[in-house]
């Protein structure tokens, strides 16, 4: 459920403020409107160090796992990010200066050992060296004929050779010609090995600040909350020549006698109100949930928190996304090793808080997976070592000539409709009125009690006259209000003609979203059809007398392997289209919009 929220209206002397608002971070408890981005120089300032932290962590991170980090840490943290920087650029430098040396290395490599004093004293003789480039298959015996050269290395496709031409002579023909390296290869390669044994020092001195990643992540902590304060103090309204500031802060209703408390207490110098939150004022939603529930919460977030003046679908999400779940893994076995999974989270440090929800997950896929009588692809309702009595606990059969476990996807969706209708109509009295809201109330009538009076007349086998009358009068008081009273401050000509488009949209909406539920019988049916063929593609490699054998091994691989890419996708599948059928379908039907914006208060570095 939404938490009431109070509104709080603050005036209070600049000077005074950066003190008060430290108070308001103790309290943990007040929401303050922000700025959307800095607004000054000393925010600009303090998101730049936010974001240098944040990257020499990540950088950190990226050379030690977490399950490496050593017990002990170093607390300096500005000393780890300064120096975290400067080794950083170091190693880039370092990096591009091998870059460089190792092109240079290739073009040194096919002249060999050399040295620049050598090509200065030929040079002095008045000779000119030409280092040639010659494709294999140019070279002839006629060049060393016509040139003094010397073949320095030779390829299958390439000839690489050193022409000493006399004074004012030059090369005849096409040769290509190149620059003669500054230096050796070997002496190119003795400075990459020296840069290569630099950048190793400065990688170990880079491992050696791991150990301040603790300090690292709680200062970028303690940086975003100094942010938070920041803001909310340059988003105040200025106010008597910038001497006086004015600003709204929201809380839930229930700790307003702490705040008041705290904020008597507070020293001389601002003046506060507080009243009720309207919807007018969009304050920030805060839910209210239990322990169940919370699990869910994610899933209202993924959407949108509800407005002020709407409801909080989690309790429904939490109900319905659990069974559609379920049903969509469809298989007992499935929800075992779930349950298994979970277990394991609980020792995992950075996935434990999702434990209980895959638990949770896990012993609901197990309860309807048995229902639906599927265990690692088997058809328990056919073998033996199930107990009768439990089998009757099981769906089977066919209802009408169809599935039974199809037709009961479809009830199960249209009795979610039928709750999102029903959520929707008392909401809109709650918002509206009653009066404003006979269209609604309307609707809601003639598709929920249309529901309830066609269940209670199969389940009943009520007389079809008495029938015929409860729907005939139904259906007048529902016209009544989808036709002519849906709006009562309009034409009643335009009302009619309004019914008439929403009927439409309705009667071919409502089709389409009851079909939707389909896919809670075509995934269960899907992903046990799989795990059976999985297992029945192992069989097929057993001896048929039975006994141990090698293909005892592979049956194990296949059908390990299968059931574990089988649960992967039926995981995937469990998580999508539960998850479209409480956003399309029951949002839509529910009139649900998940404007609102969440409730953050100011808190304390060290909270």
């Amino acid at each position: 459920m939404i938490k009431q929220m109070t509104k709080y209206n603050f005036v209070i002397f600049h000077e005074d403020t950066p003190a008060f608002l430290e108070t308001l971070k103790g309290l943990g408890l007040m929401d303050i409107t922000r700025s959307s981005k800095p607004a000054t120089e000393d925010s600009k300032n303090l998101f730049d160090k936010i974001h240098s932290y944040s990257s020499a962590l990540k950088q950190l991170k990226n050379i030690s796992k977490e399950s490496e980090l050593p017990e002990t840490g170093i607390d300096d943290a500005e000393q780890v990010v300064a120096r975290c920087h400067a080794l950083s650029e170091e190693c880039k430098g370092i990096k591009s200066e091998l870059l460089h040396l190792n092109d240079e290395y290739n073009a040194a490599l096919p002249w060999g050992a050399f040295s620049s004093d050598a090509i200065s004293r030929i040079r002095a003789l008045g000779l000119t060296p030409c280092f040639v480039s010659l494709p294999a298959k140019k070279f002839t015996d006629s060049l060393r004929e016509k040139y003094a050269l010397e073949i320095i290395s030779q390829t299958s496709d390439k000839v690489n050779m050193v022409i000493l031409l006399p004074p004012g002579e030059r090369l005849k023909g096409k040769f290509k010609t190149v620059d003669p390296p500054k230096e050796s290869a070997e002496s190119i390669h003795n400075r990459i090995a020296e840069k290569e044994a630099l950048l190793d020092e400065k990688s170990s001195e880079l491992e050696a600040l791991v150990p301040g990643i603790a300090a690292v992540s709680k200062k970028i902590e303690e940086l975003k909350c100094d942010a938070e304060v920041l803001l909310a103090k340059e988003s105040v309204i200025k106010a008597a020549e910038n001497t006086i500031d004015v600003f709204t802060g929201f809380a839930p209703m229930e700790s307003d006698s702490e705040i008041a408390l705290a904020l008597d207490s507070h020293s001389e110098g601002f003046y506060w109100t507080a009243e009720p939150a309207k919807v007018e004022d969009n304050p920030p939603i805060a839910l209210k949930n239990n322990w169940f529930t919370r699990m869910f919460s994610v899933l209202t977030d993924m959407y949108g928190r509800p407005a002020y003046n709407e409801f909080d679908p989690t309790p429904y999400i939490s109900v319905f996304f659990l069974l559609f779940f379920a049903m969509c893994m469809g298989d007992a076995g499935y929800g075992i090793l779930l349950i298994i999974i979970a277990l394991l989270l609980r020792k995992s440090k950075g996935a434990a808080k999702f434990a209980p929800l895959v638990l949770t997950l896990g012993i609901a896929t197990f309860v309807v997976g048995f229902i639906l009588h599927t265990f690692f692809g088997i058809d328990i309702s056919q073998v033996s070592w199930i107990p009768n009595g439990a089998k009757k606990f099981m769906i089977t059969g066919k209802i009408a000539g169809y599935d039974a476990q199809m037709v009961l996807s479809l009830a199960i969706g249209v009795l979610h409709i039928c709750i999102a209708m029903i959520v929707k109509a008392v909401y809109a009295v709650k918002k509206n009125g009653f009066a404003n809201s006979l269209g609604t109330i309307g609707w809601t009538l003639l598709i929920v009690g249309g529901v309830i009076v066609g269940a209670i007349a199969l389940g009943m086998n009520l007389d079809k006259s008495l029938v015929k009358i409860i729907v005939i009068v139904l259906g007048i008081v529902s016209a009544i209000g989808i036709f002519l009273l849906n709006d009562l401050h309009r034409n009643p000509l335009k009302n009619i003609g309004s019914g008439l488009w929403e009927t439409y949209n309705t009667v071919t909406g409502l089709l389409g979203d009851v079909l939707s539920y389909i896919r809670l019988y075509a995934l269960g049916l899907a992903g046990g059809m799989l795990g059976a063929a999985f297992n029945q593609l192992g069989g097929m490699l057993l001896p048929e007398g039975g006994g141990f054998s090698v293909m005892w091994i592979f049956f194990i691989l296949i059908v390990v392997f299968g059931h574990v890419l089988n649960l992967a996708m039926c995981c995937l599948g469990a998580f999508v289209h539960p998850l479209r059928l409480n956003f399309l379908e029951f949002f839509k039907n529910s009139g649900y919009e998940g404007s609102g914006k969440t409730y953050k208060p100011l808190i304390n570095n060290n909270k």
